[in-house]
């Protein structure tokens, strides 16, 4: 299932996926996990089960592969970090370095380390969800780096990658949202309206508020993408 958890910016959206993620606990009420309250696991065993990119994504002084692999990277992990680079719609830009996922990132440690543009990175830190076998993901502004063509690949790679998973998109972008299987408009901490999109436009709300004000603006930047 595909969820989206939309809203204006400090309407509550980061702070329910650190709920997720057990880096705070509820103090009240429980969040379950296959029926289960997520307290009673070990929180390093349960967050192995979930992948997540953050706004605040880290880009290591370290190979492009060991960037996507989380760490330790193995030669038998190639074709994985490959596969995982391609799905994140970072293909492209790989095939202009010369020494492939093997390049080191950052020049702090390596005068001759790649320095990244804010989507390239962006994209080195979303192909970390796809390098590994995860039961949940979640994008926290997945595409907030990209511009509008950009974005359109990378959803649609997240969204043929991602079938049979279950994935949470947090966004105040609702072209990342659209094709969601429920969304959750956040307002001050409390979800305001939920459904899917046709629903939510359908209601006329705040949702529906949000997204005609985007989609003009939205339109705009594409067909000036598409013109240069």
């Amino acid at each position: 299932e595909k969820i989206a958890i939309v809203g204006y910016n400090g309407a509550g959206k980061s702070t329910l996926i650190k709920l997720l993620m057990r880096l705070y606990d509820v103090n009240s009420g429980q969040i379950l996990w296959n029926g289960e309250n997520i307290k009673n696991f070990d929180p390093a065993y349960y967050r192995k089960h979930i992948g997540a990119v953050f706004q605040d994504y880290k880009i290591f002084s370290a190979t492009i592969a060991e960037n996507v692999m989380g760490g330790e990277f193995d030669k038998k992990d190639e074709k994985t970090v490959l596969d995982a680079l391609d799905r994140a719609t970072f293909t492209e830009k790989l095939k202009t370095i010369d020494k492939g996922i093997y390049a080191n990132l950052t020049r702090e440690f390596d005068d001759n380390g790649i320095s990244l543009s804010g989507g390239e990175a962006q994209k080195i830190a979303i192909a970390r969800v796809f390098a590994h076998p995860y039961d949940l993901i979640i994008m926290d502004e997945p595409s907030s780096a990209l511009d509008p063509i950009a974005e359109f690949e990378l959803n649609r790679s997240i969204a043929e990658y991602a079938k049979d998973k279950t994935v949470i998109f947090i966004s105040h972008r609702l072209s990342t949202t659209r094709n969601a299987d429920k969304i959750y408009m956040f307002a001050d901490g409390e979800v305001i309206e939920n459904g899917s999109h046709n629903d939510l436009i359908a209601q006329n709300g705040k949702y529906a508020e949000m997204f005609n004000m985007q989609a003009e603006k939205y339109n705009k930047n594409f067909e000036t993408a598409v013109v240069i």
